[in-house]
């Protein structure tokens, strides 16, 4: 399992990334999948492969769930004060939605590799003190 962000999802279905797409395809073979994500990140990523893309980007999204390849963690209530608590918290960066919740997701599942293109992950800290390991 790799807890994974909005943007390498993107960045793997959208090949008008350029560089970024290679970064990201090339990253998957040394990735543990699933690959799992929050549904902040999912509806982020589908927005952002719509207008990239139109109604063929979400569908690829899709395809990628439909396949097992991409699952989703499903936030519980803890997490959800979490989010909150870490977006003021962080509120100078300022943290999203999307990156809370990841955030959140790693403290419950208890894992530090995030595949992400947010530099932000560099200042995110897992439980207040521990880095994140930032692929690609």
């Amino acid at each position: 399992m790799t807890l994974t962000d909005a943007g390498p999802l993107v960045a793997i279905l959208d090949r008008g990334q350029g560089q970024i797409h290679k970064a990201c395809v090339a990253a998957l073979p040394n990735l543990a999948l699933p690959l799992v994500t929050t549904w902040p990140c999912f509806t982020e990523a589908m927005h952002f492969l719509g207008r990239a893309r139109g109604a063929a980007g979400p569908r690829s999204l899709w395809r990628l769930v439909e396949q097992g390849v991409l699952r989703f963690h499903e936030t519980t209530p803890s997490e959800i004060q979490r989010m909150m608590n870490l977006m003021e918290k962080y509120a100078d960066v300022p943290m999203d939605l999307a990156d809370s919740s990841i955030v959140a997701a790693a403290e419950s599942l208890g894992v530090h590799r995030v595949f992400t293109l947010d530099s932000d992950f560099s200042i995110y800290r897992i439980d207040g003190t521990q880095t994140f390991e930032i692929m690609p």
